[in-house]
């Protein structure tokens, strides 16, 4: 009985489907009217949605066709297409999708370019938009060729992934520990900023709940929006200030702390609204619910945790992780998004999760970010960008009364300007300088990419609708677009190294102490400070060395600086070991005359001359020296090391420093200073160029200095033009008064020469300079940069040829092929006062 009454019910199934496709062929102009393309009879397909479960309850026996979800949609050929066979290209799945993806990548490109200008993150300038509905697919012969409902749900699939991929990355780079170093300022400035507006939401929300439609008015929908609204994400924060050069600013870096703190408080209110939503359900879902969250976080603290300390077990120190497991991480990353996803919490928390819990920088995260950072940011992240943009319709939202879109509107922006001003107000009161608190609030109220994951979630779940998407989409860019140049008007991130005191080495005493911030990129760096310093080593105490180790931020989100006298850390980083230990070996055997303190900044690029003028200025150090790196290639070719990194510090450093600055040019010599003990006692000569002007009376000074080391011996070469008319005056006026001054104090001293030369043009000058370089060996050069030198003296010589302005123009030939000398040299600028 009961297998006739299915077959019977199976029969009236086919029944059904056959009448389908019959209704469907014969009068399909009806069945068509509300498809988005119109197409030809052969490519109609039918799409049958069966209720598989009526098999088991054994279907009831009058049928309707209307049971059943027809969807007619094109469907273009295979794969292949073969133009010269009258085969266009973009009639075939693969070829639409190859040319989609051309277009996104080229177009998000593009408009970035263009707004270049207008000096907006890639939030805002990708461009999304232009694809979309609002722009270039508003036309329907556009939008039906080259964005079909397929390419569509592609094109929001390899979206997604890039918000997922992009979510992880942030998540590698992220640094828990800055939590344990917050301060108590800090922590106010995230619950102010965090509880004010949702409390202020939360009673603006009851207000109007009337006007809310039914879903948008459940507890659950308005704790989303006002939590999106309340809570600033740090993978917001970080590209933008990234994009900025604000990371290792004061202001940057108490964003980022305060952001870390708020994305925890975000994860704990996510889970709160999941739990929200499963009360729509029974108590036992809610239960089930808190257990799989719970057990899905300690899945990431623990046997992930315990997965990567095995991985860096496995790797070789100094040595990047395998291939192997950077691979099983990045599919890692998908697992922890399925499961976040299954369980209501949304596919960004396990993606970001999955990135919390690998140990940043070298080995693993930096690996992870050298090699894939590049194909996310630049191939996934912009189908992100097209995917909320083809989701955004301007004419939707303006098609729709204000008053569906005004309640929340309402609370949205009554979030938003309640975080603003409880963030500025908290500032205020911590004693924060309020333009430095304006430009905080600014940064911690930028929004991107996590409040634009939100809404999709929100709108794939109907909780809004594309009217309301689109307005908060456009609320969300309006406000980081806003908010960035005022950013850059209001904070100078060297502001704080614009000093009215003078620190330079003329202005500094003899018997005080002169104190010096030293820069170290390598073990090669670290030969050519040691030299100058054995130079400068007197028979007692009077330097102060402050040896600051730079190394690249890679891996990692927030810069580091370390003290290593009051913190000790243990660095993964390549080379770091060697340097630190060559500076601490040659520290114990300098001990009684040169006093020397290491730090480490690990830093980006763009930022490395911050934390160097951030260092001179917390030490009131009269110099910072900076080591230009050349060494011999096959006796003859000279390759410069770090090319692409030196000329910006160099150049950013010279125009914000706080006091003096030296560009020490070292030709590796074959004599190692680390291991042969005659070279502190072996006599050393010095020679002086003294062109005149600020810069050469500045390098006359710390020469002097260096007499105090009777091993060295001095010789001063001024140039004298024999021309007397249109001369810097003033200037010439200062320098004989240094020069007469010098030589009273040293005219009885055989270790010092002084000569003075006469010169016509900069040809003579550049010959006398040759003479010197060819006839006497000298082991160090000293010599101002440019500032108030003689023009006379450069008559004839453009600084359009130099390789290195960084060096000035005489710097720039010494150091060149064509200059014969084998010798280090010290280019010296005198601080120039900006405050």
């Amino acid at each position: 009985m009961v297998i006739t009454s299915l077959t019977l019910s199976l029969i009236m199934n086919l029944r059904d489907l056959f009448i389908a496709m019959i209704l469907l062929c014969w009068r399909e102009e009806n069945l068509m009217t509300n498809d988005i393309i119109p197409f030809p009879r052969k490519h109609c397909t039918i799409l049958i949605l069966i209720d598989f479960q009526s098999l088991t309850t054994l279907f009831p026996m009058n049928h309707n066709i209307s049971k059943y979800s027809l969807s007619c949609r094109a469907t273009l050929q295979g794969n292949s297409s073969d133009y010269f066979n009258s085969n266009d290209g973009l009639n075939f799945h693969f070829g639409v999708i190859l040319f989609d993806a051309i277009l996104v990548i080229l177009m998000t490109r593009l408009v970035a370019f263009l707004l270049r200008p207008c000096k907006q993150p890639k939030v805002v300038s990708e461009g999304g938009i232009i694809l979309g509905p609002s722009v270039l697919s508003i036309d329907k012969k556009f939008n039906g060729t080259f964005f079909s409902e397929n390419a569509k749900y592609i094109i929001g699939n390899i979206g997604t992934m890039g918000f997922m991929y992009f979510l992880f990355i942030i998540g590698v780079k992220m640094d828990l520990s800055v939590i344990k170093f917050s301060r108590r300022k800090h922590r106010m400035i995230t619950l102010a900023g965090v509880i004010i507006p949702l409390v202020t939401g939360t009673i603006v929300a009851n207000i109007i709940s009337p006007s809310m439609d039914k879903v948008l008015s459940k507890p659950s929908s308005i704790g989303r929006v006002i939590s999106a609204m309340a809570v600033t994400g740090y993978a917001v924060i970080y590209p933008i200030l990234q994009e900025l050069n604000l990371l290792s600013s004061e202001m940057g870096q108490m964003a980022l702390a305060t952001a870390i703190i708020t994305d925890g408080i975000g994860i704990i209110f996510l889970i709160i609204a999941g739990a929200l939503k499963q009360t729509d359900a029974t108590v036992d879902t809610v239960l089930w619910y808190m257990i799989s969250v719970t057990a899905f976080m300690a899945l990431g603290v623990i046997t992930l945790r315990q997965a990567m300390i095995w991985i860096l077990g496995k790797t070789p120190e100094g040595k990047p992780i395998e291939q192997v497991y950077i691979v099983l991480i990045l599919l890692g990353a998908l697992v922890m998004s399925f499961l976040s996803d299954m369980l209501g919490l949304d596919f960004a928390t396990g993606s970001m999760w999955m990135g919390l819990v690998i140990p940043d920088g070298p080995p693993i995260g930096s690996t992870i970010v050298e090699r894939s950072e590049t194909f996310i940011m630049n191939f996934f992240v912009p189908f992100s960008y097209v995917y909320i943009g083809m989701s955004t319709d301007l004419f939707a939202m303006t098609s729709v009364s204000w008053s569906r879109l005004a309640p929340i509107f309402t609370v949205a922006v009554t979030g938003i300007v309640f975080k603003l001003l409880a963030t500025l107000v908290t500032s205020l009161l911590v004693k924060i300088p309020f333009r430095d608190a304006l430009t905080l609030t600014l940064i911690l109220n930028l929004r991107g990419q996590q409040e634009f994951i939100l809404l999709m979630h929100w709108m794939e779940n109907s909780v809004i609708d594309i009217p309301s998407f689109t307005m908060l989409v456009l609320l969300v860019t309006s406000v980081t677009a806003i908010s960035t140049p005022l950013i850059r008007f209001l904070y100078d991130p060297t502001r704080p190294y614009r000093v009215n005191t003078k620190r330079t080495i003329q202005y500094t005493p003899p018997h005080e102490e002169l104190k010096v911030v030293a820069c170290v990129y390598n073990q090669d760096s670290v030969v050519s400070l040691i030299n100058l310093f054995d130079f400068s080593s007197p028979s007692q105490r009077n330097l102060s060395v402050y040896a600051l180790c730079l190394i690249e931020l890679n891996g990692r989100a927030a810069p580091l600086l370390i003290d290593h006298e009051k913190q000790i850390s243990s660095f993964n980083y390549s080379g770091y070991d060697s340097t630190y230990h060559a500076l601490k070996t040659y520290m114990e055997t300098k001990r009684d005359v040169i006093e020397i303190h290491s730090f480490t900044a690990v830093v980006p690029k763009q930022t490395m001359y911050q934390d160097i003028c951030k260092l001179a200025m917390i030490k009131e150090a009269n110099l910072v020296i900076l080591p230009f790196h050349m060494e011999w290639m096959d006796s003859v070719k000279m390759t410069e090391i770090d090319h692409q990194r030196a000329p910006s510090v160099f150049s950013n450093v010279l125009d914000h420093a706080p006091c003096s600055v030296g560009i020490l040019f070292h030709k590796v010599h074959s004599l190692n200073p680390l291991c042969d003990h005659s070279f502190y006692s072996s006599p050393r000569h010095v020679l002086v160029l003294f062109l005149g002007g600020a810069d050469a009376r500045e390098a006359l000074f710390y020469a002097d200095r260096i007499l105090m080391n009777r091993n060295v011996s001095l010789t001063v070469i001024r140039f004298l033009s024999c021309h007397h008319c249109r001369e810097y005056e003033r200037e010439k006026k200062i320098d004989n008064g240094v020069i007469t001054s010098f030589r009273e104090r040293n005219g009885r001293n055989k270790r010092v020469v002084c000569r003075d030369v006469v010169m016509k043009n900069g040809e003579e000058t550049l010959a006398t300079i040759q003479a010197f370089g060819n006839d006497v060996h000298f082991d160090l050069w000293i010599l101002g940069r440019q500032k108030g030198i003689n023009p006379f003296l450069l008559e004839g010589l453009s600084s359009d040829w130099c390789e290195h302005l960084e060096l000035g123009v005489i710097g720039d030939y010494i150091t060149s092929l064509d200059f014969n000398g084998t010798t280090s040299i010290l280019v010296v600028q005198q601080q120039t006062l900006r405050g």
